[in-house]
């Protein structure tokens, strides 16, 4: 189906979001970190990144964002998200980062299907 890249600290999530993709017939590239995490989105050209919003610093998913969108890369972001819980604030898509969608975590495997299929339908 599609080639999706998850981009997250939590090995555990890596883990949970690549198996729900995968038996669901995508392809699944991971990393661990903002700047592998460039990279990947750069030499494998996925058709959805998957990002974590707190990596190392608490803003990296904002910044790598940002920098994917700098480079002209329109493929759709879900961004991951316990931000909002955490410190109490309320994002939208667009407003203050250049992603696609937000989604608090933990997501159940059927939101995250239903968000995945969503915005590789507008592809």
């Amino acid at each position: 189906m599609a080639l999706i890249a998850i981009i997250d600290d939590d090995p555990d999530i890596i883990e949970a979001s690549s198996l729900v993709l995968k038996s669901n017939g995508h392809e699944v590239i991971t990393a661990s970190n903002p700047d592998d995490g460039f990279k990947v989105v750069t030499e494998k050209n996925p058709d959805l990144i998957i990002l974590d919003v707190m990596m190392d610093e608490p803003d990296d998913g904002f910044f790598l964002a940002q920098k994917i969108r700098k480079e002209k890369i329109e493929t759709p972001i879900l961004m991951y998200t316990s931000v909002s819980k955490t410190l109490g604030f309320e994002y939208g898509a667009g407003e203050m980062v250049p992603v696609n969608e937000f989604v608090e975590k933990p997501i159940s495997p059927d939101e995250l299907i239903q968000k995945v299929n969503s915005l590789l339908e507008k592809k």
